[in-house]
């Protein structure tokens, strides 16, 4: 549960940092929202659902780090966007930006799967 709410601290200091920058880069408005919602809302709510459920395992922590990819790769793919779009250079990222959102996806499913098998009826 510690490494839960760990995760969750980390993703809301990057939340804020990004905030900051998109501040200086008004087109990266969602760095600031994509860390602070999927990264530090999902990890809280984690600790809460895992404390009621014990459905934290192995095969979890896999999905968790798998989402951890994904969500990184999202927000690195989105400050590449911003700043190629803000300093008006040319570049094509839409894919790799689709790839991260895609294992984001099939990583929360996983997630989500994984808590539906603890709950007993």
């Amino acid at each position: 549960m510690k490494r839960l709410m760990n995760a969750s601290i980390v993703y809301e200091v990057l939340g804020l940092i990004g905030g900051v920058f998109y501040r200086e880069f008004t087109t990266l408005s969602v760095v600031h929202t994509h860390y602070l919602m999927l990264g530090m809302v999902l990890f809280l709510l984690l600790v809460v659902v895992k404390k009621n459920f014990h459905f934290v395992d192995n095969k979890v922590l896999k999905y968790l780090l798998f989402y951890r990819i994904g969500l990184n790769l999202t927000v690195v793919m989105l400050v590449v966007r911003g700043v190629v779009q803000v300093l008006s250079l040319d570049a094509s990222i839409a894919v790799l930006i689709g790839i991260a959102h895609l294992i984001l996806g099939i990583s929360m499913v996983l997630v989500l799967i994984s808590i539906r098998n603890c709950i007993k009826d």
